[in-house]
């Protein structure tokens, strides 16, 4: 009840559609009611008076207008039906995007893709008919029978409670077998969504699966996963048909009551045959709708169960945004600096930055170095702002974190991954990300200093070529140049560099970081190691352990201690034990 209250209020801008929407449907019920009247007058004539087709010639053109008016109303009707599920399923998948991105690579990381691109998409549509079948139809299903009912009474009090005492039954049945139908329809949308998901990850892990020969272990999985899909959708299908087969049931015995009791009144005249007509063709019309509402409930079922998933995530929460949205950086040459920041993930124990403070004076290479978890993503994270610290505080110069939007604080950072997303768009479009308003001329120049030009022109089509998503026809030399061809187009004064250059071979791996050193020259840098061989000539090395920094300084200081940055040297194939690049003997 709680999420149809919270779909009821998605309504919103598409109000006045949702009530053209009911208005036209009852308008159509009117006109249908003056064709049974026309209609039965026109039979009584034939029959019973002897009219010739003459005379009844104006009331068939009118039940012929008015069914083309009905025609008409009720096209009109659907129309804006269309248009409020339309409006409303636009509106909601802006609303999932703009949240989603707000919540950021934090939330992302820790959900399944497909599930949410499942929530996302096929979510959204299960509320087609929500909106457009189910919410009209509610109404209409209250509105026609009165109707119907204000013009048989007058006519026959009997047959017009013998209405009004059975009507009720449908609904009654709807709610009990909804009940259980509900429930059915909740495991339906669970089983399709982890189907989608687990269909997602064997594409995306395909490579892998082959490499391991695997692949056609995961159809027993597939078939496994289907199954339960296909007996969740069978177990609907069958509460469906259960409750279509009562509704048609209850709705024929009550015609057949009317139709009984008004044949044995009219059998001893104590009704009139055009009054008698009229009530007969009005009964099956009365229970029409409240049959098309038993119908919709349980696509309002499917909707509602959807809706569950779509509000889950519009309720999570995301970081409260301070500073105001035109503030920008101005200050380029400023220290970034971290004062005892905190924070720990939802639903972990323990810190993943536990009291980190440090400083960047500007132009200056500072190396986050650590074993696996020690929280140097996290790091990352924080000065990104795609997460906040819990408390603790983050300052530009001296300028705190919070006084900037996050889109003006982000203008003064660009990061370089270690696996680098690439669009699927064109090269120079995936170029641009870093700067959409670059023309031609600052793209090629990015790529040319990124040493990604000649392999573009190498393309098909060059900078025009598209690429296919996830950049599976790329190797990730060339799309880890395309990310750094991003940051020399964006031209931040702070650079953040995860292991920028690693699952390379040595050429190309010098060619990178011959680019990355001239992508540093005359900018901070925060540098994120997991390769040791790849920081020793940092201006200052950071070493965290259990979200900490445990140990600071120049690489050969920190070989001098003999802690933690020694044992990680010591195990690190190939690493110079001097910041010349000398090897010896740790």
């Amino acid at each position: 009840m709680r999420l149809e209250k919270r779909l009821w209020r998605q309504v919103g801008a598409a109000r006045v559609d949702l009530f053209l929407t009911v208005g036209l449907g009852l308008l159509a019920g009117v006109l249908l009611a003056g064709q049974a009247f026309f209609l039965s007058r026109i039979v009584g004539r034939a029959f019973l008076g002897q009219a010739t087709l003459d005379d009844v010639l104006p009331l068939l053109l009118v039940v012929l207008l008015l069914a083309i008016v009905r025609a008409g109303v009720s096209w009109g009707s659907e129309l804006a039906a269309n248009r409020v599920a339309s409006c409303i399923k636009i509106e909601l998948r802006q609303r999932l995007a703009t949240h989603l991105l707000a919540l950021g690579p934090a939330y992302t990381r820790s959900e399944r893709t497909g599930e949410l691109t499942n929530t996302v998409v096929s979510g959204v549509e299960a509320l087609d008919a929500f909106f457009r079948q189910y919410l009209p139809q509610l109404a209409l299903a209250a509105l026609i029978p009165l109707v119907i009912l204000f013009i048989v009474f007058p006519l026959d009090w009997v047959s017009g409670l013998v209405l009004l005492l059975t009507a009720p039954l449908i609904p009654v049945f709807v709610v009990l077998i909804g009940n259980l139908a509900e429930s059915l329809t909740k495991r339906q949308w669970i089983a399709q969504s982890r189907m989608s998901a687990h269909f997602l990850d064997i594409l995306q892990g395909l490579t892998t699966l082959k490499l391991l020969g695997r692949s056609r272990d995961q159809m027993h999985i597939i078939s496994q996963i289907s199954d339960r899909h296909r007996h969740t959708t069978l177990g609907v299908l069958r509460v469906a048909f259960l409750s279509a087969l009562v509704m048609e049931m209850v709705a024929t015995l009550s015609t057949a009551v009317v139709a009984v009791e008004i044949g044995l009144r009219l059998l001893y005249g104590h009704l009139a045959f055009d009054d008698a007509l009229l009530v007969l063709l009005l009964t099956p019309e009365f229970f029409l709708p409240l049959r098309a509402l038993g119908v919709r409930f349980h696509a309002g079922i499917a909707g509602v169960a959807a809706a569950e998933r779509i509000f889950e995530v519009l309720d999570e929460p995301v970081a409260p945004i301070r500073g105001k949205a035109g503030s920008r950086c101005m200050a380029v040459s400023a220290a970034l600096s971290l004062e005892d920041v905190r924070y720990t993930y939802a639903g972990r124990g323990c810190a993943a930055v536990n009291g980190l403070s440090f400083r960047i004076l500007p132009g200056q290479k500072v190396a986050l170095v650590g074993p696996s978890g020690a929280g140097k993503s996290t790091v990352a994270y924080l000065l990104m702002r795609f997460i906040n610290p819990d408390s603790g505080s983050i300052a530009w110069g001296d300028q705190s974190m919070a006084t900037f939007s996050p889109s003006a604080w982000r203008e003064q950072f660009a990061w370089v991954p270690q696996r680098p997303y690439v669009f699927h768009t064109t090269v120079a479009e995936n170029i641009r990300v870093g700067d959409a308003t670059a023309g031609r001329a600052r793209v090629v120049q990015a790529a040319q200093q990124a040493h990604a030009h000649e392999f573009i022109q190498a393309l098909p089509r060059g900078y025009d070529t598209v690429i296919e998503e996830g950049g599976t026809r790329l190797s990730a030399g060339q799309a880890q140049r395309i990310a750094l061809a991003r940051a020399f187009l964006k031209g931040a004064p702070f650079l953040i560099l995860d292991e920028a250059t690693s699952n390379l071979d040595p050429a190309l791996e010098a060619l990178l970081q011959e680019s990355l050193e001239r992508l540093m020259d005359g900018r901070s840098a925060l540098i994120i190691a997991h390769r040791l061989n790849t920081v020793y000539r940092a201006d200052q090395i950071l070493v965290m352990d259990a979200g900490q920094v445990v140990e600071q300084g120049t690489h050969d200081d920190l070989l001098r201690q003999g802690g933690l940055y020694r044992h990680l040297a010591s195990t690190s194939v190939g690493f110079p034990a001097s910041r010349d690049g000398s090897t010896r003997e740790l």
